[in-house]
This record gives C-alpha cells, sequence and structure tokens, in this order.
C-alpha cells in the first residue's frame, strides 16, 4: 500500500511516499531517490503521525543530504524520448508495439534502448511492465559487467569471493558476507565504470580486512590511489541512479 504525505521543515516542503508492507515487522527505513524523492518503508499498521514525526526528526538530514531543490522529482514515465542511465551515461529510450510480445521487453542497440510492449497495453499495467522490463535488463546486465571486473580486480589483489549475487537493495551499493559472498545491487551498473570499479575494489578488500579501519583504506588506496574522489563522486551521482 502506497500513499504521499508532506511536512514543513524551515523554508523547506518535504514530500515523502510511504510504502507499507505486512513483510516489514518494525524498523522503518528513510531512502532518497533522485527520481522518485523522499521514500519510507514502514509496517502496515504504523500510524501516519508516527511517519510524519519520523521525518520531521530526520529533516535536517534530508535537506543537507540531497537538497530538495537539486532532486528531480519527476517520477519516471517510461516514455519514448525519455532517458535511462548506464555506464555513467543517460540513454534514450524509444517505445513501440507489438502483436507478438507477451511481456514488455528491452534490447540495447547503439547507446538507445528499444522496447517492445503487447499491443493494447496502457496505463500503470504499461508502466509497470516497462519498469520490471528494464528491471531484468539492468540485472541481467549486472551480473555481466559485475562478474568481469570482479575477475580483474580479484587477479589483481589475489583475493577470490566464494560468490557474487545481484540483488535489489536500497541503502548499500554491495556487502561483503563472512563466507566471502559477494552481493551487489543491480543499480551500481548505471554508474560510470570508475565508480563501478571503486564498488567492486571496495568489497573486494573486504575480503581481507572486514572493517573500514586505516589497514582497510591503505589496502584500497595501493591498487586505486584515487578511491576518495571516486567514492565522493559515487555519493554525488547515487540518488539518481534508479527507476
Amino acid at each position: 500500500m502506497t500513499e504521499r504525505g508532506q511536512i514543513q521543515y524551515g523554508s523547506s516542503t518535504i514530500t515523502y511516499t510511504v510504502n507499507r508492507s505486512n513483510r516489514r515487522k518494525k524498523t522503518i527505513e528513510i531512502t532518497l531517490d533522485g527520481h522518485a524523492g523522499v521514500l519510507v518503508a514502514a509496517p502496515e499498521a504504523t500510524p501516519a503521525e508516527d511517519i510524519a514525526a519520523i521525518i520531521n526528526k530526520r529533516a535536517k538530514w534530508i535537506v543537507r543530504k540531497t537538497p530538495l531543490s537539486g532532486l528531480d522529482l519527476h517520477p519516471r514515465r517510461f516514455v519514448s524520448g525519455e532517458t535511462l542511465p548506464y555506464m555513467g551515461r543517460q540513454v534514450r529510450m524509444h517505445i513501440d508495439e507489438a502483436n507478438d510480445v507477451g511481456k514488455a521487453l528491452v534490447s540495447f542497440r547503439h547507446w538507445h534502448f528499444e522496447v517492445l510492449v503487447p499491443v493494447g497495453l496502457e496505463g500503470p499495467a504499461r508502466h509497470d511492465a516497462i519498469r520490471r522490463a528494464f528491471l531484468r535488463w539492468y540485472g541481467a546486465r549486472a551480473t555481466e559487467r559485475l562478474r568481469e571486473k570482479v575477475r580483474r580486480w580479484s587477479r589483481l589483489l589475489g583475493l577470490q569471493p566464494t560468490d557474487l549475487l545481484i540483488r535489489d537493495q536500497r541503502q548499500r551499493w554491495a556487502s561483503c558476507a563472512p563466507d566471502g559472498t559477494l552481493r551487489f545491487n543491480w543499480r551500481v551498473i548505471m554508474a560510470e565504470a570508475a565508480l563501478i570499479d571503486y564498488v567492486v575494489l571496495h568489497e573486494l578488500a573486504h575480503l581481507s580486512v572486514k572493517g573500514h579501519s586505516a589497514e582497510f583504506w591503505a589496502l584500497v588506496a595501493s591498487v586505486m590511489p584515487d578511491y576518495a574522489s571516486r567514492r565522493k563522486r559515487l555519493r554525488e551521482v547515487g540518488p539518481y541512479l534508479s527507476l
């Protein structure tokens, strides 16, 4: 169940979207999305006033972290002419209808997205079908590209993960499990190659050093001296890498 709310913080109006779920038991999670704005994931029975109170408590962080005036708060429409990020570039999409497809399909040709949707699919159903098609496409590309980059950086560091998984995560770009499994957020494939390399190297380094100690950053710097500028850039563009 989805709803919208709004609070005033000084001269700023913070509009947020609440996604309720009966699978979420206690915690309320706030994320910032460059296109959808402020997103709140909450347990199904959470009172609206409790959510507003939490937004109000985090308002200073929200405004400071990603100034609302700098966010593109227009949600994706998934129409011809719109662009999506891929490997650091904005790629324009063209959408057409076809009688011989059962679901929306995405293909990538000459730095353009070609999208086919079933004839007669309209409104929210069309929007959701195209979005799901892009999720599948990005997930497949992320698996392919990240495996290549992990192989390359693994050879350089002499560190080998036990497995590599692609996940749909809001808060993290990647994680390293105690068993050596690396999990990557599919959205990282939207970023430029230098930032993808940073994320991959960061997680591989955790195979050797678990925390973010001076030893950890020294290991990262030993093979990527400009990691700090890449890290800063990822923080800047991160909210805009989404569907």
